[in-house]
């Protein structure tokens, strides 16, 4: 199925340019007539795999006494919905189901670079997480039930003492909100926000996106530049030396010659822009923890599309797939993109690569990153 969101009063170009990033946004039925993609016991059943990351919220409604527990879970030790004030959450649905996957693809207006996953929080009445702000945007997608929120700007945050979780201390609301199935809010980075269900079987889609912190990426971006060969050169080059040096009466210091050394190493590295643009491909493109592509003896060659736990973008020189990176050019460079892009390509598209190109997608079908299109 193709979702398509309805922004109601206003276009997807006013969303980006008024609230992307800057205030909140309530879209009623930007889905009409939405229901859940999957059942609650499937969800429960999702939360007792080892492969899914999942936690089980509970709190006393009256003394907030919150407690936090790490899947996967047996299905005993999910409370029953009868019993009010706790919530389960179940992160990354998006790779282990076909229809929340697709729902996801609503969202790539931002830029797969961007987008993150959808997490579903199932909570019975009274439940929630607390009160708290995240780092990155967040699109809430009421599913089941209702949900209460409370939302409001948070200038100086304040956490809570002995907490489990990061929940804000003495939180002040401007609005309270209800979505109901079909309802979406929208709430940009830093925003304060405290959803309660309001009544039993109480399910929201979480789409949220990656926002890495500048030493975040650089770690990672330097990190995966060391490992491959674009630093052989560096790796293998001049090794310090200090020949004719005298001898010192403070062994404690750190000589500046050795230091000067050290910096033009580093000032080295970062003196090679494509290169860094090929490792940030790469880190932006590596499958998340957990994720398993089931890997085929025999394919055939023809209409495809990647497989949902793949990712794939793409620059002016090069496509990345799951880590990995092409260079390419001319014609065969259009149509990664396009599968980029639209994450399919037509038994014609196909069928019009050059024999290098049909080569490395029958690669990618055997390794099972590209499935045969209609199946993910």
């Amino acid at each position: 199925m193709n979702w398509t969101i309805q922004w109601g009063a206003i276009t997807q170009a006013q969303f980006m340019s008024r609230h992307w990033q800057q205030r909140p946004l309530l879209v009623r039925q930007a889905f009409a007539g939405f229901k859940p993609l999957l059942g609650v016991e499937q969800l429960f059943e999702l939360a007792c795999h080892e492969d899914v990351e999942s936690r089980l919220i509970r709190h006393d409604g009256l003394f907030n006494d919150w407690s936090v527990t790490h899947g996967p879970f047996t299905r005993r030790q999910i409370p029953s919905p009868k019993k009010p004030h706790w919530t389960v959450l179940v992160q990354g649905v998006d790779l282990h189901n076909d229809a929340v996957s697709q729902l996801m693809r609503a969202f790539r207006f931002i830029g797969e670079a961007r987008l993150d996953d959808l997490m579903i929080s199932y909570a019975s009445h009274g439940g929630g997480v607390g009160p708290h702000l995240d780092n990155y945007d967040v699109f809430l997608l009421q599913a089941q039930g209702v949900r209460e929120w409370r939302i409001g700007p948070v200038k100086r945050p304040q956490w809570q003492a002995g907490a489990p979780l990061k929940l804000l201390h003495q939180f002040k609301p401007q609005e309270v909100i209800q979505l109901h199935p079909g309802d979406m809010l929208y709430l940009p980075p830093g925003y304060g926000h405290d959803g309660v269900a309001v009544g039993p079987d109480c399910m929201t889609y979480s789409i949220g996106f990656r926002a890495p912190t500048q030493g975040e990426l650089a770690h990672h971006v330097l990190q995966r530049h060391l490992e491959t060969d674009n630093t052989d050169e560096l790796a293998h080059g001049q090794r310090y030396a200090d020949a004719g040096i005298r001898p010192t009466a403070t062994p404690g210091r750190i000589p500046p010659a050795l230091q000067d050394f050290g910096l033009q190493a580093v000032t080295a590295l970062l003196s090679q822009p494509q290169a860094l643009r090929l490792a940030l491909g790469e880190v932006l493109t590596e499958p998340k923890p957990r994720v398993w592509f089931t890997a085929r003896s025999r394919v055939k060659l023809g209409a495809c599309q990647l497989d949902r736990q793949s990712r794939m973008l793409w620059d002016n020189t090069h496509v990345f797939l799951n880590g990995e990176a092409w260079k390419v050019k001319g014609e065969d460079a259009r149509l990664l993109r396009q599968l980029a892009d639209e994450r399919q390509l037509s038994e014609v598209q196909v069928r019009s690569a050059s024999t290098d190109l049909q080569a490395l997608l029958r690669d990618w079908l055997q390794q099972g990153w590209l499935q045969p299109l209609g199946r993910s």
